[in-house]
């Protein structure tokens, strides 16, 4: 099974990406320090304009990173969705909202030359988180047709996963492990064909696990035995869906904007963001006990002061003191002038008021807790658009007056 793993990773070439002619003035500069792995990439810019742009009106998008994490998208239109724990309805809802995915249940991506970032916790809390996966990845295939794209930032749910932390996991996504592992093998292990088929073929083996489910069955145990294994059998370090996984960083700088799932801090940029994104990677294809050392990158994934989990900037003080509140900006400030950034977007923290902006608006907290296995609150997602970002609350005719901060 972790020989699928050589079969998931992209090559430098495989996302059907071309190497720009030129660097663009707005691309990013290297990581301070040694990065591994570094394979510039573009994508073509084709008809379409969710950037406002038509044939050949954009510069290509740039990738640099293997997993990406320098990305330069003149022009383009940027959307963040946070976290989705699981549940499928509520993302389609997202993605809707964001102008990215069809309403007509065709899975139609939309956004033309938009570049949409998901930030992470798709596993744990909900049913439907492979599901959600296919869906992204189907999305992306078409989105890079348009002159767009998607990313993907691995959480902390996405790690502990990894880890074999099955804490979080409901039932119903066990079962959903079992029946995926069921249907890749009906399809020979062939992964990408598999794995895209999963988000239209889950919704009919839903249906069928609900007509035929029995409360009483005294099978139930040895179905949810089952459905462990087959997590840990998909999810374990060189399983194909953590080598799946493996291709999303866990920072990512679009632009002059860095998004990560819980928080970007100073000692992590002089560890290296690229070479952070590396040894996840490499972690979760399950080389790292072999070829890099540490079993576990512990700077990204460990500790309350990890990329994954820190809460530094997401979590509000109750009557915070001057010094506090002056102590973070700074943090902040020396953070985002380490990677010659002007803002930060995270998740992790559910915001009980809805996409928010703090410190001047040089970070942005956009998890809504909008799973139905957190808050099942109404979605809401982060645009950008000319260095403008502001919340979509609702409908894209129909913004909201949260914020609109001009960083041009």
């Amino acid at each position: 099974m972790a020989s699928l793993c050589l079969n998931l990773l992209p090559s430098p070439h495989s996302r059907r990406l071309t190497e720009a002619s030129s660097a663009s003035s707005s691309s990013p500069s290297p990581s301070p320090s040694p990065s591994p792995s570094t394979t510039p990439k573009s994508s073509s810019s084709s008809s379409g304009g969710g950037g406002g742009g038509g044939i050949g009106s954009l510069k290509p998008i740039v990738v640099n990173g293997n997993p990406p994490t320098f990305v330069s998208a003149p022009g383009r239109r940027i959307v963040a969705v946070g976290d989705l724990h699981g549940d499928l309805e509520q993302a389609r809802r997202a993605f809707q909202m964001a102008g990215v995915l069809s309403s007509d249940g065709q899975d139609t991506w939309t956004g033309k030359e938009t570049v949409l970032v998901q930030l992470g916790d798709i596993l744990d809390r909900g049913e439907n988180e492979i599901a959600i996966l296919s869906l992204l990845r189907s999305m992306d295939k078409q989105a890079q047709e348009d002159g767009g794209a998607i990313f993907q930032i691995n959480g902390n749910h996405e790690t502990m996963n990894v880890e074999g932390d099955f804490r979080y996991v409901e039932s119903g996504a066990f079962e959903e492990c079992a029946g995926f592992l069921d249907y890749l093998d009906s399809y020979g292990y062939e992964w990408e064909e598999a794995f895209l088929g999963w988000v239209a073929a889950s919704e009919k083996w839903r249906q069928d696990q609900k007509t035929s489910q029995n409360y009483w069955d005294s099978w139930n145990l040895v179905k949810r035995q089952k459905g462990v294994i087959a997590r840990s059998v998909l999810l374990r370090p060189g399983g194909p869906l953590a080598c799946e996984l493996a291709r999303h960083a866990v920072v990512l700088k679009v632009n002059d904007w860095i998004f990560c799932h819980g928080g970007l801090l100073p000692h992590h940029v002089a560890y290296g963001i690229e070479r952070m994104n590396f040894e996840v990677s490499n972690w979760m294809r399950g080389l790292s006990e072999k070829d890099l050392g540490p079993q576990l990158p512990f700077i990204a994934t460990r500790g309350y002061d990890s990329v994954v989990w820190s809460r530094l900037y997401s979590r509000d003080v109750s009557d915070p003191e001057d010094y506090q509140i002056s102590q973070i900006q700074s943090i902040l400030e020396e953070t985002l002038q380490a990677v010659d950034a002007k803002a930060m977007v995270v998740g992790h923290t559910p915001q009980t008021a809805g996409v928010n902006c703090k410190y001047n608006c040089s970070i942005w907290r956009i998890d809504v807790g909008m799973s139905s296995g957190v808050l099942n609150s109404r979605p809401e997602v982060l645009e950008i658009v000319d260095g403008k970002a502001r919340a979509i609350k609702g409908r894209r005719d129909m913004l909201s007056e949260l914020q609109v901060v001009d960083y041009t």
